[in-house]
């Protein structure tokens, strides 16, 4: 069985950090992309960042830019995001995802139904 598990959420103030993880189990994610989206209250679920398991590269929205890192880690099937500099608009549900199918295109892995495991989520909170 496929499980996706975030940790890492909590509340913090604006100009503060956090770093999330999702622990991912059940299958290799070594051909896949992670990604990271969110939610927050009264909005839809948006994409935040991602990253290729095979050559590490990443991708973030424009909102995150320069703010967030996300990263893998040594031992295999640990994403995790890096979140500095926060604002109360970050405020969200965080949602760790795999997705082992390819798409091109400059906007790829960018769309929630391009993934096929979500984790629950883990809640943020910035507080102004």
């Amino acid at each position: 069985q496929v499980q996706l598990v975030e940790s890492g959420g909590g509340l913090v103030q604006a100009g503060g950090s956090l770093r999330l993880s999702c622990a991912a189990s059940g299958r290799t994610f070594r051909n896949s992309a992670m990604g990271w989206f969110r939610r927050a209250p009264g909005k839809e679920r948006e994409f935040v960042a991602v990253l290729w398991w095979t050559n590490a590269n990443t991708y973030y929205a424009d909102s995150v830019k320069g703010r967030f890192t996300i990263s893998r880690g040594n031992a295999g099937n640990t994403v995790f995001l890096q979140m500095d500099s926060l604002r109360p608009e970050d405020t969200a549900v965080y949602y760790c995802a795999a997705s082992p199918r390819s798409f091109s295109g400059s906007d790829a892995y960018t769309q929630s139904y391009e993934y096929d495991y979500w984790g629950q989520g883990t809640q943020v909170t910035v507080s102004s």
